[in-house]
């Protein structure tokens, strides 16, 4: 009789949601359109910089390191003058901006060390780092193979050899989408069990429920298994569709695997959101609790900074956070193949943080019916 009424309530929910068509829209939005937003948008590489250069040698040299400069990280080369740098960058026109110096070619081979001026717009943050990195490399070693007629290489007692494992083209797509995924995953549980519950109490038919022979943990369970069945299907399909087809992004690791995991995860999610519903009493209210939780959720969690770099002090905060064990767990799965004994141990601690939200949950809703 207890599952019936469960179940019975979960379908309810369904229904609701069903006729919701502002927030299927937005669930579609944001397994789709964000997602895919997210990998292509905001990519990490440079990409089709542009650069312009000042010439004051005009020698084979230098329009060799010009020259050197093109697609697909820098677009092609301006060629413009002294006076044009200041207004160019400061009508953002160029990122970067390469002034080579008259007699530079003859000071090379005379064995001195002129100085090429690289001028950078760092509010392309970016760009800026990487860029500059790259303009180096590239006219150190154009510098090297005019004057060998071949690029040589310093001798040094230890050779690195350097191999990049599970994202060896160092795509930041890949990192992107599933980041951005993982966080609909935690965003859209919460607002949905949260706004399940609140829509009950506006409309008023959480009163009809407590007439009826039901208990409070049937209430909770009903829209936990719900909304959680919602967002997980949801997750496969882009995962599947957006990630994998879209994106194409490889998925080494289980998919049934890391779909048990978003499982556990979702019930530690989902009660958050029963836990937020409860203690807000408008749509408004949970609004301002969801960004009051939900960013430092996101952003503490290890998606966006490397969990060990960031302070102490929030590390050991954010132990009691289950993004933190998700996004270990999915980053384990999805991009290095780890199998489950590599990661029962952070499904086993999101498992016992969902018990713990579900519990505070379950007491706060039974609370609030009491003062009805």
């Amino acid at each position: 009789m207890i599952l019936m009424n469960i179940f019975n309530l979960g379908i309810k929910e369904l229904r609701s949601l069903y006729r919701d068509p502002i927030m299927i829209v937005f669930i579609l939005f944001a397994f789709i359109f964000l997602v895919y937003a997210a990998g292509k948008g905001l990519s990490q590489e440079l990409y089709n910089a542009p650069i312009a250069v000042v010439d004051e040698d005009r020698s084979p040299l230098s329009y060799r390191i010009t020259n050197a400069f093109y697609d697909p990280y820098f677009k092609t080369p301006e060629r413009i003058d002294m006076m044009d740098i200041d207004p160019g960058m400061d009508a953002g026109k160029f990122t970067f901006v390469i002034d080579i110096p008259a007699n530079f070619q003859r000071d090379v081979l005379a064995g001195k060390l002129p100085e090429i001026q690289v001028n950078v717009d760092a509010t392309q943050m970016t760009q800026a780092f990487i860029g500059a990195s790259y303009i180096q490399n590239i006219i150190t070693g154009e510098i090297n193979t005019y004057i060998s007629s071949r690029r040589t290489e310093t001798m040094l007692p230890v050779r690195l050899n350097i191999r990049m494992r599970f994202n060896p083209t160092l795509t930041s797509s890949w990192f992107a989408s599933v980041m951005e995924f993982i966080n609909m995953i935690t965003m859209l549980s919460v607002i949905l069990t949260g706004a399940a519950l609140i829509r009950e109490r506006e409309h008023g038919t959480l009163e009809h429920l407590l007439v009826m022979p039901i208990t409070p943990i049937e209430i909770i369970l009903s829209k936990v298994w719900s909304m959680g069945l919602v967002v997980l299907v949801a997750a496969g399909l882009s995962l599947y569709f957006v990630v994998e087809g879209l994106l194409e992004m490889p998925i080494v690791g289980s998919k049934s695997l890391f779909l048990f995991g978003v499982m556990l995860h979702l019930f530690s999610t989902t009660s958050l959101g029963i836990l937020l519903g409860t203690v807000a009493r408008s749509m408004p209210q949970l609004g301002i609790l969801m960004i009051l939780v939900m960013l430092p959720l996101q952003m503490l969690s290890g998606g966006v900074t490397p969990y060990e770099s960031m302070p102490e002090l929030v590390q050991n905060i954010m132990q009691v956070a289950p993004t933190t064990y998700f996004v270990k767990f999915a980053q384990a799965i999805l991009y290095r193949g780890a199998s489950f004994d590599m990661v029962w141990s952070n499904l086993l601690a999101n498992l016992i943080i969902g018990i713990v939200f579900f519990l505070i949950a379950l007491v706060l809703f039974r609370k609030s019916l009491s003062m009805k």
